[in-house]
């Protein structure tokens, strides 16, 4: 890395090699940043929902301004820590491109719906692999981001490590809700640990999933930061969080000391209608909040990325766990919502079904209707197994934007939507 001496080869090596361009002006993290950016996969995000519906209402967050929010403050992070801290200077410093490149490919993965939509693919998978958001952008990242040629955009050992918060794998866990890599990936936490076994130690499940690179560390804290204070505002503006509902909540959980003065400083806010500015404001100590510290680790003595880690004053994780449990306990849990995560549940388990009969169980005659684009169809004709078209099939679903999945849904099923000049 140009002038930053925090990184090494061992952090830049891609996937494939991959010859680089004789007037390539750009480091190989902003290479991969630039190439998450000008996808089509980057780019439907926009449709996704984060809280809401996407394309309710034009203020409301999606997958996209919540991910272009979270590389905000990954960057933000990065330079805090470059001032403050005694262990960076001006040519060993946390790359900020890297970290953004991770914030803004976190979300890649996610399928329409939001959480309800993944829920309903892992139910749907569960004898194929499951379906886990953050193990399909990893499938992204290295297989599939390019969907005309099927293929990954090779990114380097260090962008894999940043996206990689869970390592463990779909067949290690017990009926696993979520929190997995797919079987198949294996190969990849090979390569991002350059073949290195976990401890004995670092069993599968939560102390696995514990261990992780700086630049992880510090987009997952960026996530938490921009969802749990986020997620409230939005809360706020759509008429969920209203003043008598938080009174109700704060009585029934009998908050007190700082929790108490947390929720008392947000209603203040929604009192004087300056919430976003008061969250604004939080992000801000959010971000002061992070400190380095140095730490060691099966894979320290390979790269800087594992000799620190990042550490968070308990008293903002304690403040965004308030918040978070707020926007759970009040919003996510209302019935207007849990009616829309019904209503997701049921147009996915359709799809999900007739293109399973129509591809996964498809005999020796091949499909009996065309009903996906023909790359779709020809990756799956050319699939090995009954599970990998499964995987196939639902590659196709999760890729779906919000309003996509509903209009294919109606073309599937209802009499009276579409005609033979739709094209998407």
């Amino acid at each position: 890395m140009r002038g930053n001496t925090f990184y090494s080869d061992f952090d830049t090596e891609s996937l494939r090699e991959e010859s680089r361009r004789p007037d390539e002006y750009r480091t190989p993290f902003q290479v991969n940043r630039d190439r998450i950016i000008h996808t089509s996969a980057f780019r439907r995000l926009q449709s996704k929902t984060q809280v809401f519906l996407s394309g309710e209402y034009d203020f409301y967050r999606t997958r996209l301004t919540h991910s272009i929010e979270v590389a905000q403050i990954g960057r933000s992070i990065c330079a805090s820590l470059k001032s403050r801290s005694d262990f960076l200077g001006e040519e060993f410093y946390i790359d900020p491109e890297l970290v953004e490149a991770a914030c803004l490919a976190h979300d890649l993965g996610h399928p329409p719906f939001g959480h309800a939509g993944e829920r309903t693919l892992n139910r749907l998978m569960k004898e194929s692999g499951g379906f886990e958001g953050n193990a399909q952008t990893l499938r992204m990242l290295t297989q599939t981001i390019f969907t005309g040629r099927r293929r990954g955009m090779n990114p380097t050992r260090a962008l894999l490590d940043s996206i990689l918060k869970y390592r463990t794998l779909h067949g290690e866990l017990d009926d696993p809700e979520n929190h997995f890599l797919y079987d198949e990936q294996g190969e990849y936490l090979g390569f991002v640990h350059a073949g290195e076994k976990f401890p004995s130690e670092l069993v599968p499940g939560k102390r696995r999933d514990g261990f992780r690179s700086i630049e992880c560390e510090i987009m997952d804290w960026a996530d938490d930061t921009a969802y749990s204070l986020n997620d409230v505002a939005d809360g706020v503006n759509a008429g969920f969080l209203t003043l008598g509902r938080l009174e109700r909540w704060a009585g029934d959980l009998g908050l007190e000391g700082a929790d108490a003065a947390h929720l008392e400083e947000l209603m203040a806010a929604i009192r004087e209608e300056r919430v976003e500015g008061l969250m604004g404001r939080k992000i801000g100590n959010f971000i002061g909040a992070c400190e380095l510290v140095k730490r060691d680790d099966f894979m320290s003595a390979k790269t800087n990325r594992h000799q620190f880690g990042l550490q968070v004053e308990d008293s903002v994780k304690n403040e965004s766990r308030l918040y978070k449990r707020m926007a759970f306990e009040i919003v996510f849990r209302s019935p207007q919502l849990a009616q829309l995560d019904r209503k997701a549940d049921h147009l996915l388990g359709a799809m999900f079904e007739v293109l399973s009969k129509n591809y996964v169980d498809a005999g020796a005659g091949g499909p009996r209707w065309r009903l996906l684009p023909p790359a779709a169809e020809e990756a799956i004709a050319e699939a090995r197994d009954r599970r990998e078209r499964a995987r196939l099939v639902c590659d196709t679903i999760a890729a779906m934007t919000d309003g996509l999945a509903v209009r294919t849904y109606k073309r599937l099923f209802d009499a009276d939507f579409g005609s033979i000049v739709d094209l998407v």
